[in-house]
């Protein structure tokens, strides 16, 4: 090696590229890659884990180094240890039809790999504000106890202890709590599907409030999180929309120019509706989002859903 190079191993660590692995590279994920990659991409080198080989070229295309490895195999992800700066963890828990009911092992797992080597300087977990259950329609801080009213809540509320307690050993550990997750370029990312079905939405007087948070906003948190966020923190993840649920579907109607949906009875909704959508109608509860706002020092860039649901051309079709 010549006289005037340096190993890298030997460089300060404000001249070495953090490396940032993402799990869970979905929408999301591919959104997060990107806020990372542009304006950071001299000092970001971002790994992808993905389960799918067919998902390589994709993530090779944007600028990412994908790793195999699969969340249900344990021993497939001991090449993860050591391996980042710095952690990205968006992939869901199992569903009820895979193992246990009440807790996340995928999400034990990736812990469970990450401790075997040099641990990670910051972990950025996204969760579900599920986690808080029926408020009925109170404002809801991250101070608030959670309550879990389903499985699938359940799950994540078992994953932010687990979370937590990695966050012990000295890792900065950051809970992104997110509620429905919208964009026009993002598939079954608008009610536009539903609203074409006449699917119905509750009478007004049984209504609940619901809570969203546009896909690039939630990217842009989750990058701000890996270097903002401070230990063991809890955030609140969304816009500064305060509507209920029917009021929202017929503000989307309006601005696609489709019919407003039906509204029902709840007590008749059982008979009509889905039981995954009946779960979303039994929870109303309003997000502050104060934290996220002075913490990680987000500012929104569509802090309303009428910004981001509004036509734009050739999306919604004539």
């Amino acid at each position: 090696m010549p006289s005037n190079q340096t190993p890298l191993g030997a460089l300060p660590a404000r001249f070495r590229r953090q490396r940032v692995l993402i799990v869970g590279c979905g929408d999301v994920g591919l959104r997060t890659a990107g806020q990372l990659g542009a304006p950071q991409s001299q000092r970001v080198r971002l790994l992808a884990l993905t389960s799918s080989p067919e998902r390589v070229r994709l993530l090779r295309a944007c600028g990412m180094t994908p790793l195999l490895g699969d969340l249900d195999d344990p021993a497939s992800l001991r090449r993860l240890a050591g391996l980042a700066q710095r952690v990205v963890h968006l992939a869901p828990p199992p569903s009820d039809k895979r193992g246990d009911s009440e807790h996340d092992p995928r999400t034990r797992a990736l812990l469970q790999a990450l401790r075997l080597r040099a641990l990670p300087q910051a972990l950025v977990y996204g969760s579900t504000t599920g986690v808080y259950g029926d408020c009925q329609g109170q404002l809801v801080n991250e101070n608030r106890t959670v309550n879990p009213h389903t499985p699938r809540a359940q799950r994540r509320v078992d994953a932010e202890g687990l979370v937590r307690f990695f966050g012990r050993s000295g890792v900065r550990s950051s809970i992104l709590r997110i509620p429905g997750i919208y964009a026009q370029d993002r598939e079954g990312g608008t009610p536009r599907e539903r609203l074409l079905k006449k699917t119905p939405v509750l009478l007004a007087q049984d209504d609940v409030y619901t809570n969203h948070i546009h896909a690039n906003d939630l990217a842009r948190a989750c990058a701000a999180a890996l270097w903002r966020g401070k230990p063991q923190r809890v955030v609140n993840v969304c816009d500064d929309t305060d509507l209920k649920m029917g009021d929202y579907f017929d503000l989307a109607a309006d601005l696609m120019g489709l019919s407003r949906p039906p509204r029902i009875a709840r007590s008749t909704a059982n008979e009509s509706l889905p039981l995954m959508l009946l779960s979303f109608m039994k929870e109303s509860r309003r997000l502050d989002n104060t934290r996220m706002k002075k913490e990680l020092r987000l500012q929104l860039q569509v802090p309303h859903v009428r910004q981001g649901l509004s036509p734009q051309p050739g999306l919604f079709g004539s």
